[in-house]
């Protein structure tokens, strides 16, 4: 009901505009016709209502940009609110269940291991939100060291790995180049976020079976680029931009059952560009995978193991 009321009243404040706008029009060409005599004075009228058009025209953009926002934000708090309570209210079960009556052994221990799940969907969503306000206040100052990326990739693949139980091949590594070191001067904590980010979309968007592929390269002489790809359900056209802004997800009744809070490209973007590089997505079409490639600049051979 709500997303149909904004809709109302995004529909209401375009027309509300384009009605003001034509009468103006209206109004000023009227008024030139009368007074073509006075040319100064037909001048400044069509001067003053110019104004007057942009006047609601820019007012009308930011009226629909304000909807769409608040809308968007509405989507991030249900989101969230259901990523917080629906693990919570599954614990809190299995609690119940282990308190009221006797668990055989086997059982007991498969309780475990789903609360230990639950509790890391929580952690992970906790995490996430508070990340998102840090990044998004201001530019982290923490020291910067000597990132090895490709040991660090591999260990980000096993933790998506383990975290929704896939087979070794569900993600596979292509072997970096030997002629040079992959390292770039970053934070480490804040790029395993980023590429742990994309690794969990390429998963949770892949419902037919996870296939993804993921690779690193040296883009030019003081650049490098790795690229996760996946053969889920890609993307519609012109979503490649729109999915890294906050809160931001994509619309359609295929992606609304998928769990998530509109955070992570968002988080992906601002960590990248941190680190002085840009990230962009890729897709051939619905049902043809997306791939997501960074590009970070290379640390300098001469660089030291920290920044002072």
């Amino acid at each position: 009901m709500n997303i149909n009321r904004r809709r109302g009243a995004i529909a209401f404040f375009i027309t509300l505009g384009a009605l003001l706008v034509g009468l103006s029009v209206g109004l000023s060409f009227g008024w030139i016709i009368l007074n073509d005599r006075a040319v100064a004075l037909a001048v400044v009228g069509v001067i003053l209502f110019s104004l007057l058009i942009a006047g609601v025209v820019l007012n009308t953009v930011f009226l629909v940009r304000e909807i769409r926002r608040n809308e968007r934000q509405d989507s991030f708090l249900n989101a969230v609110s259901h990523e917080l309570k629906t693990p919570i209210a599954s614990t809190r079960l299995y609690l119940e269940t282990l308190q009221r009556r006797p668990v055989e052994e086997e059982q007991r221990q498969q309780f475990y291991k789903i609360m230990l799940a639950d509790s890391d969907r929580l952690l992970a969503t906790v995490e996430q939100v508070l990340k998102a306000g840090e990044l998004g206040q201001r530019h982290r100052q923490q020291n910067r060291t000597l990132v090895e990326i490709e040991p660090l990739l591999a260990d980000c693949i096993q933790v998506t790995l383990q975290r929704y139980h896939l087979a070794p091949e569900s993600i596979t590594l292509d072997a970096a180049p030997e002629d040079a070191p992959l390292r770039v001067l970053g934070i480490a904590e804040d790029l395993r976020t980023a590429i742990i980010n994309v690794l969990d979309n390429a998963v949770k968007y892949s419902p037919d079976g996870v296939h993804v592929r993921c690779s690193l390269a040296i883009a030019r002489p003081n650049s490098m680029t790795l690229r996760i790809a996946d053969r889920g359900m890609g993307l519609p056209e012109n979503q490649d931009k729109r999915i890294f802004r906050r809160f931001y997800r994509v619309p359609g009744r295929s992606t609304a059952r998928i769990r998530g809070t509109g955070l992570g490209l968002f988080l992906v973007r601002n960590i990248v560009r941190q680190h002085s590089g840009h990230v962009k997505a890729s897709s051939p079409g619905p049902g043809l995978g997306t791939t997501v490639t960074f590009t970070l600049p290379l640390a300098a051979p001469a660089t030291g193991p920290e920044l002072p």
